[in-house]
């Protein structure tokens, strides 16, 4: 055996040909050479190190022989000191405690606080010790922290006994992670839930494990000080808590309690306001509390501690909150509407169930027949409600508590009556499956099939389960209950966005065990009139939220940062997200190789920004559609407030190639000399997907981007686009036939005009029998000829979602839209019970004639058209693979990756990946970003940086 420094083999490094290999080497990260070797060392071996290089590998005794030959030598010392600098998602995670307790349990000394860099931790004692201190920072971290780099610097020993948490370092170029909101843990539920816990009842009850993060941070590091809370001084109990490291509030930055934490109170439209307690009031509900008459009283002094039993509500023993949610909850039960102030916003909410409740808050917000989503009680409520897989649950009730997109239960159970479990449905509904009709056939539009029962779940005892195949899920039908929801909620649409309570505000919403009954399904929409970005100021609510909401429940906790609900959905194996905002931002995207500091402004539709600095990228929160001044003013704000967080100092703006976007205007109005660069609109989808993936620099995809408009570079509006791309560059491979777009956004809200254009270049008659051509007023018709004829005022586009309202229009199912993708949206609705025997077939070319003509036929012949929708969805997945297919005989490529708005379709997602896949192709879909342009700055930014 040579003379060497014994090091362990923690990893060889990528990137290096196998050359290079990070190794501890007595408690400290060494980078060392192990070419000289004959066999690459794999981790958890010993190897000798001389002059940077691995001799030898030896066993563990020999290492330690060698070590002991060293410290006959004089070294190393006993003791060691050591620096550990964690990078990551460490602020807000309970990750300082976790340091405390680890270095306790090691019996080392030393220090840890939080900087702009991430945790710094300094620990001193027997180097083996320190040795494994080192592994579980890396390995065993707090639930909710996401550690991306562990550094360590030896230091000089010096001593001394015992372990403190240090004041947070000043704020300097920031690199650290700030947590998202996190949903209350069960623990905390537990104690809201207990008359014996000093916080039963407390309406802001946290701990390190969950509570409000991203949206009281005013700066990092991630200290009280830095936050809303900072007007909240702890009292002696709560902080009692904050300073012991065995409570599980130990450093919990929002902690609180009735007699130091945020005040509830409920404001109704004439002034009157519901104090925190009512001082023996009657809280009991019913129509009188809902207006002017709101029950008063005494205000409730914070040092109120005693609380009262759970058959008391709102009495003067109640904890602080408790009269005012009362007075709320007997207001919905009336059918009012109440603004309720949440985590990143308020909210207006209003008893889903009371139709007339729903259809005023419909009008009053100017909602048109945009979906609501609603919060439900529990999850017993939402199985009552929508039909569920395992996956689908596990998305409803983990730490983020999105709204999920979810099949309504009342069209399953009409689809599927009293059906016994069995393999003996032979019919699965949906693209690409040629079947013949069935038992069900009958079954309503909007009608979803699902094949097996749920393993591992603890479902109601009178579930059933419908055994029809094709789903791919375990869905079950529902259990008897109270019925469905206001068909208000979400008109014609087969699904309802569900999110269970994130907040202890919403749980006591509700009412606990003992309270007078509530409503048990809220809608819970933005606080703001349709177009507007959400409400987060007391007073600005008060004005802008005036004419809509009867009341006010609110508290003085300030928002810094506005945070829509997430919305996300099952399609295709996997999580599909449609809005990345709560419980998701501002999470970072792990980058493939460093970018320079650059700002993307994204689209004006569904608006995200993002920065990206070295290996990662921070995509913002929601902001909205960018037809607003106060969206803008958003953005400014946003991005200013994502740069505080992350540090990143902007050299580069990018935005949309599209020359009338606002987006990329704002960006041109604030690049203060900084260059603007431009990104293709498909470009930077299918880049936004490559990047979410970890593809490299170098390599190349087919990217299918279909949407509903984009700027293209021949002027037209592209939106059926097959690119082979790179992040760098692109060629258009292929695309939807061009048909001209009549009059721009008149088309988009009139779907029957597109279904006119596409008719006139299939080359098919507009006779009175076909759907579209009765819809359209006579003199629009005839002006609308003229200009196909002429060509004025028309644009060419090759968009799939136009072409999907062309055909919805066509099959009688939506002739005009009141909201975005609308016509889309009914039609795959249709699709789940439809029948693709004989599906349309697109020519490999993309021209969409030949679908138009089969379709047109098939209205004249009378076929449903649920069968239209099926085949129309089935023709489009088997165009993706045949364009697909072409792509790959001309480039070598057999990478897909789909995006774009049409992608949301989890109907057309799930046959498009199946098809491909049949080919052998892998298959790229949005995962971590929404498919639409909520994840397109992510794309603009990669392109940029590669440009």
């Amino acid at each position: 055996m040579c003379l060497g420094i014994p090091g362990r083999v923690v990893e060889v490094l990528d990137g290096f040909h196998g050359q290079l290999a990070l190794v501890d080497v007595l408690g400290a990260s060494r980078r060392v050479n192990v070419g000289m070797l004959e066999v690459p060392p794999e981790p958890g071996q010993w190897v000798l190190i001389h002059m940077g290089f691995a001799v030898e590998v030896v066993d563990e005794d020999a290492a330690a022989e060698a070590r002991s030959g060293l410290e006959l030598m004089g070294r190393p010392a006993d003791r060691v000191r050591r620096r550990f600098t964690v990078s990551g998602l460490v602020q807000g995670v309970g990750f300082r405690p976790f340091a405390y307790a680890t270095a306790a349990a090691l019996a080392l000394t030393g220090r840890v606080a939080n900087t702009a860099a991430g945790v710094v931790a300094e620990v001193e004692g027997d180097p083996e010790a320190v040795t494994e201190y080192g592994r579980r920072l890396r390995a065993d971290g707090p639930p909710l922290a996401m550690v991306t780099a562990v550094e360590e610097t030896a230091m000089t020993p010096q001593g001394g006994t015992g372990f403190t948490i240090d004041a947070s370092g000043p704020a300097g170029e920031a690199r650290t992670l700030a947590s998202p909101d996190v949903a209350t843990c069960d623990d905390c539920l537990r104690e809201l839930r207990d008359p014996r816990d000093r916080r039963y009842r407390h309406p802001f009850i946290s701990c390190t494990n969950c509570g409000p993060r991203f949206t009281i941070i005013e700066t990092l590091p991630y200290d009280r000080a830095t936050t809303t809370m900072a007007g909240f001084p702890m009292c002696a109990d709560c902080l009692r808590e904050y300073e012991d490291p065995a409570d599980r509030r130990f450093h919990a930055q929002p902690i609180a309690c009735p007699a130091c934490g945020p005040e509830l109170e409920l404001r109704t439209a004439d002034g009157t306001v519901a104090p925190a307690a009512l001082g023996g009031a009657d809280t009991s509900g019913g129509a009188e509390a809902s207006g002017a008459d709101t029950p008063g009283g005494a205000e409730a002094s914070r040092g109120a501690d005693t609380p009262g039993g759970a058959d008391t509500p709102g009495g003067a023993d109640t904890p602080g909150g408790a009269g005012a949610l009362a007075a709320a909850r007997a207001m919905l039960a009336a059918g009012r509407i109440v603004a309720v102030k949440g985590l990143g916003g308020y909210h207006l909410a209003c008893d889903a169930r009371n139709a007339a409740a729903v259809e005023e808050l419909r009008r009053r917000k100017r909602r048109g027949g945009k979906p609501f989503a609603v919060m439900v009680s529990d999850l017993g409520v939402a199985r009552e409600l929508v039909a569920m897989t395992t996956a689908e649950e596990e998305l409803l009730t983990g730490v983020r508590h999105p709204i999920v997109l979810l099949p309504r239960r009342i069209y399953a159970d009409i689809a599927a009556p009293d059906v016994p479990p069995g393999p003996g449905r032979d019919v699965p509904p949906g693209p690409g499956r040629d079947v013949a009709p069935g038992p069900g056939r009958d079954a309503p539009p909007n009608t979803r099939w699902d094949s097996r029962p749920s393993s591992g779940r603890d479902t109601p005892p009178d579930t059933r389960w419908d055994s029809r195949p094709g789903s791919g899920g375990d869905r079950q039908l529902s259990p008897p209950g109270r019925g469905a929801v206001a068909e208000a909620v979400a008109p014609g649409n087969p699904d309802l966005g569900v999110m269970l309570p994130y907040t202890p505000l919403h749980v006591l919403l509700f009412g606990l065990a003992g309270d007078p009954p509530g409503p048990d399904v809220l809608v819970m929409t933005s606080g703001n009139l349709s177009g507007e970005p959400i409400v987060v100021d007391d007073r600005d609510a008060e004005e802008r939220l005036s004419g809509l909401a009867d009341a006010w429940l609110r508290h003085d906790r300030a928002i810094r940062v506005p945070c829509d609900d997430s919305v996300t959905r099952h399609a295709a194996g996997g999580e599909l997200p449609i809005r990345r905002s709560r419980g998701y931002a501002p999470l970072p995207i792990a980058l493939p190789f460093e970018v320079p500091p650059l700002l993307a402004v994204g689209a004006d539709l569904k608006n995200t920004c993002a920065l990206g600095a070295g290996r990662y990228a921070w995509v913002s929160q929601h902001i909205g559609d960018m037809d607003d001044l106060r969206t803008i003013e958003a953005l400014g704000a946003t991005e200013a407030h994502l740069e505080e967080l992350t540090g990143v100092r902007p050299e580069v703006l990018v935005a949309d190639a599209h020359p009338g976007y606002r987006s990329a205007a704002w960006a041109r109005a604030h690049a203060g000399g900084r260059p603007v660069r431009l990104v293709q609109h498909h470009h930077a989808h299918v880049a936004s997907v490559m990047a979410e993936h970890g593809l490299g620099a170098g390599e190349r995809v087919i990217g299918v981007a279909f949407d509903g408009t984009g700027y293209g570079d021949d002027g037209a509006v592209w939106g059926g686009e097959v690119l082979v791309a790179d992040y760098k560059a692109y060629h258009r491979e292929a695309h939807l036939g061009y048909v001209p777009l009549a009059g721009g956004d008149a088309s988009v809200r009139r779907p029957y005009r597109m279904a006119l254009s596409h008719l006139r270049a299939a080359g098919v008659p507009w006779t009175p029998e076909l759907p579209p051509v009765a819809a359209c007023p006579p003199v629009e018709r005839e002006l609308l000829a003229r200009q196909l004829t002429t060509g004025f005022g028309c644009v060419p586009t090759s968009s799939m979602g136009r072409l999907f309202d062309a055909v919805a229009s066509l099959a009688g199912v939506c002739h005009t839209v009141e909201y975005e993708a609308e016509a889309a949206i009914r039609l795959a609705g249709l699709a789940r019970v439809g029948f693709a025997a004989g599906a349309y077939r697109f020519p490999v070319t993309g021209d969409p004639g030949p679908v138009i003509r089969a379709v047109a036929a098939d209205v004249v012949r009378g076929v449903p058209a649920a069968d239209i929708a099926a085949r129309f969805h089935a023709a489009v997945a088997a165009l993706i693979a045949d364009l697909a297919e072409a792509a790959r005989r001309s480039s070598g490529l057999g990478v897909v990756a789909l995006g774009g708005g049409v992608f949301q379709n989890a109907l057309l997602a799930g046959a498009a990946t199946e098809a491909l896949r049949e080919r052998g192709f892998t298959v790229l879909l949005p995962r971590l970003l929404p498919p639409n342009d909520g994840g397109l700055a992510l794309g603009q930014l990669m392109a940029a940086a590669s440009a």
